[in-house]
């Protein structure tokens, strides 16, 4: 016989509570019956559940028939294939939420667990190691972010995963990118790029190879070939437009890099409307704050700023500030961006104390990160030699 039983919901509570992470968690370690939990949407986590809690249950989660499970049972263990499971999909979701602190815990539980079951070796630590050095990109921790991607590449190449090869290749020249070693991040995406083509034909571009050819045009827009950048994303935008349509996360990020494409090429007005749009497919498709509405916001500000609206672009930039402090945190790159840019708003309208001071808060926060010789810390310089020289202090 089959009931059901809400992943979050004790049948002990009258009200309906939600139950804890900790508490799904030590269902899991405990013996008991399989059952598939849903944790978000139509996402399944299948586990173990202990058989008491089936009594009385609502609503969630498909109980099969099946033997108790024994003191030996591997769900009894710390290092229970399920437990790894649960937790390496919980940590998907939180990177996926921007939970990243999280995230983090979960996946190195996962780790653990699939490096005690599979071995060093298996497809399970690659998988689990190239999501933690997602997360530890983004928390802009780049070292060890590379060195998880490393030692995931490393098993994906000994094994037939070429589609895994690639992503994760994407993932090292992001970080290649994140330091300023083009030639190196090019690299790595020019072999992306490659292996995607062979795999799917010159005339059948899916999304993979959309991110790489997007991957490809950043470091050329970097490199200063603004017009070819430009015109690979939108050959990209066009193709993912006729494969998926046009309110996919992928057609909301290359709206985004065409839109600064355009800034770069002092386009403003044309790139008004592209950024526009994929602020709304963000908003539409994630309702909850994230990094994606952020950037949206400090590249509609920066058009704002260069077309003379200042008040308008200095209410967008702080608009990205408030996101920026809540999801990457205080010392972030995102955070030393918008504080650069918000002093150069205010140094436009003449308080240039105020400028001053976000200046050098950005500019700390540049050195701290990527260190005193990234190009972000020559322009925050000169920014600021700048608003002095507005203040007439020319010696300073």
């Amino acid at each position: 016989p089959q009931c059901t039983l809400s992943p979050f919901a004790h049948p002990e509570r009258g009200d309906g509570g939600r139950r804890s992470e900790a508490e799904v968690l030590r269902d899991v370690r405990g013996k008991g019956r399989t059952a598939q939990v849903p944790v978000q949407g139509d996402l399944l986590l299948q586990h173990r559940v202990p058989a008491g809690v089936v009594e009385g249950a609502s609503e969630g989660v498909l109980i099969r028939p099946g033997e108790e499970a024994g003191e030996g049972s591997p769900s009894a263990r710390d290092d229970d294939p399920a437990v790894g499971k649960t937790c390496h999909t919980l940590g998907h979701l939180y990177k996926n939420q921007d939970r990243l602190a999280e995230a983090e815990e979960k996946y190195l539980e996962a780790l653990r667990i699939a490096g005690l079951v599979h071995g060093e070796g298996s497809a399970l630590v690659a998988d689990v190691s190239t999501g933690l050095g997602t997360i530890y990109n983004r928390q802009e921790r780049r070292d060890e972010s590379m060195r998880m991607q490393k030692r995931a590449l490393r098993v994906y190449r000994r094994g037939d995963h070429h589609r895994e090869v690639a992503r994760v290749l994407v993932k090292l020249g992001e970080l290649h990118f994140a330091k300023w070693e083009l030639d190196l991040a090019m690299a790595k995406f020019e072999e992306a790029r490659d292996i995607c083509v062979r795999l799917s034909g010159e005339d059948n571009l899916g999304p993979e190879v959309v991110q790489v050819l997007q991957s490809i045009a950043k470091v050329m827009g970097a490199q200063g070939k603004y017009a070819e950048e430009l015109a690979m994303l939108e050959k990209a935008l066009g193709v993912t437009r006729r494969n998926l349509g046009s309110d996919e996360d992928i057609v909301a990020d290359l709206l985004s890099n065409i839109g600064e494409a355009m800034v770069r090429l002092g386009m403003w007005e044309d790139a008004l409307p592209y950024l526009e749009e994929g602020l709304g497919i963000v908003r539409r498709n994630h309702p909850e704050r994230n990094v994606c509405e952020g950037r949206f916001l400090f590249a509609i500000g920066t058009i704002y700023g260069n077309l003379g609206r200042l008040e308008d672009s200095l209410e967008f930039f702080k608009r990205a500030k408030r996101i920026y402090r809540k999801i990457t945190g205080p010392q972030s790159c995102f955070m030393a961006s918008v504080l650069t840019n918000i002093g150069a708003t205010l140094n436009a309208q003449g308080k240039v104390e105020e400028a001053f001071e976000n200046f050098e808060e950005g500019l700390a926060i540049h050195r701290r990160v990527e260190g005193k010789d990234h190009p972000n810390v020559a322009d925050v310089l000169l920014r600021m030699a700048m608003c002095k020289e507005d203040a007439g202090d020319v010696e300073g």
